[in-house]
């Protein structure tokens, strides 16, 4: 079965014109129509698909600020607010809660990381506690064993994969804005090289602005405009089990992890976990990602042909007047890895007895789009003035995307930002590939 996500009716007449249109009904793309409509804008969402669809659906549903990168925690802190304010505002449910986040290890080195990572956090206002062994213990009792220590988040949360997305554009539709499923971007208009147009498969719509929010299909997309945004998927397989009892709501370990879903039952994935499938934009960016696959290369292995078939990382170049391969791919989704699946269950039954009496409800694989430096790409591309990128979320897009969002509105408009906008442009990429890369 493949990854569980809600159906939503929405608009079918394109219209002719709008203040800002945004390409892709993922999580970031909902929340960046959301937040040009409450500004009282004319938006349109386009979807290729269905929103919600791809790696939106097909993620843990963590939101959290534990053991983000620096240069994420402030983003991550505002989009906490955001998802509680969201609720409140819009009266929608997206399953956001703060249950609280729980790390457990027996490894002095992690520990040792988590210790460091908590006197930096404090310091920014961030409130975790580390545990000692009976701290952890008792708070990992359904494991029945024994942990050095770990880290309890308790501002931290999770929302529901399944249900968000499609939560988020319902909002867009009430605040005026249209919402188009199955309507793929086919790229864009210029005129004296500003953006004044989006072309669709339904048609044009006039419009000063547009926000490039495709996810994995971003760097194909952006090919096309003579723009270079290095981007790399890794092909991530998890599954949901049911009938496993009380465990904790949101669990991390080194061999595995488990999230307490919104229909009762649980995912489990192993983190950082992936195949490498080959594809031509991965053979284009190898050098810029090299940092990256070094430090991650304990979690991937080699993949298949399924990202080549899949088409989203493509070289070609496109005319707007025929179809495209976002319209011959309407969702990204690719086979799981069934070695990882089973690999995944087993730690899981091991690590917490009861899921011995669970059954394995679906199992689904997704492409989790990064960046060379792991963080996101968002900002104005210069050379296509109107033309805004927030792509490359690397994994972390479903818990921050009310501050992406919210962050592409404010750009839009020219307002006030509510965290500093700079070390997300993607300028970064057109100089050194060899910078810093986040931690995952």
């Amino acid at each position: 079965m493949p990854a569980p996500l809600q159906k939503i009716q929405t608009n079918q007449a394109l219209p002719d014109s709008a203040d800002a249109v945004v390409i892709g009904g993922g999580i970031v793309g909902a929340f960046a129509a959301y937040y040009l409509a409450r500004r009282g804008l004319k938006v349109a969402l386009l979807e290729k698909g269905r929103v919600g669809a791809e790696q939106s659906s097909r993620n843990w549903g963590w939101c959290r600020q534990q053991n983000r990168d620096a240069r994420e925690l402030p983003i991550a802190t505002k989009s906490l607010e955001l998802w509680e304010r969201f609720a409140a505002d819009t009266g929608e449910d997206t399953g956001f809660r703060r249950c609280g986040l729980l790390y457990l290890s027996n490894d002095d080195a992690e520990l040792d990381a988590w210790a460091r990572w908590g006197t930096f956090a404090r310091s920014a206002g961030v409130t975790t506690h580390m545990l000692d062994s009976a701290q952890a213990s008792e708070h990992g009792r359904a494991s029945g064993r024994i942990w050095k220590g770990g880290v309890f988040s308790p501002s931290d949360g999770t929302a529901d994969p399944s249900r968000a997305a499609p939560a988020v554009a319902r909002a867009i539709m009430a605040l005026g804005g249209s919402v188009h499923q199955h309507c793929a971007a086919r790229g864009i208009e210029t005129t004296a090289g500003r953006l004044t147009a989006v072309v669709t498969e339904k048609g044009t719509i006039r419009t000063p602005v547009a926000v490039m929010a495709g996810g994995a299909w971003a760097s194909s997309f952006c090919r096309q405009l003579h723009v270079r945004f290095p981007q790399a998927s890794i092909r991530s397989s998890i599954l949901s089990v049911s009938g496993a009892g009380e465990l904790p709501n949101a669990l991390h370990t080194a061999h595995v992890s488990v999230t307490r879903r919104g229909d009762g039952g649980y995912t489990l994935a192993i983190s950082g976990r992936g195949r490498v499938d080959p594809t031509p934009q991965q053979i284009r960016f190898t050098a810029q990602f090299l940092p990256m696959f070094l430090r991650r290369w304990r979690s991937l292995a080699p993949g298949s042909a399924e990202g080549w078939r899949c088409g989203h990382e493509t070289l070609a170049r496109w005319r707007l007047d025929a179809p495209t391969p976002m319209e011959r791919m309407r969702v990204l989704d690719p086979a799981p890895d069934q070695s990882t699946i089973a690999l995944t269950y087993r730690r899981a039954c091991e690590l917490l007895p009861s899921l011995a009496k669970s059954h394995i409800t679906a199992a689904w694989a997704g492409y989790i789009d990064s960046t060379p430096d792991g963080v996101p790409g968002i900002g104005e591309i210069e050379s296509v003035p109107g033309f805004i990128l927030a792509a490359g979320f690397s994994g972390h897009g479903f818990g921050i995307a009310p501050g992406a969002g919210h962050m592409v509105a404010s750009l839009v408009a020219g307002a006030e930002h509510l965290v500093d906008p700079s070390p997300y442009h993607p300028n970064r990429f057109q100089t050194a590939a060899w910078g810093k890369v986040a931690d995952f």
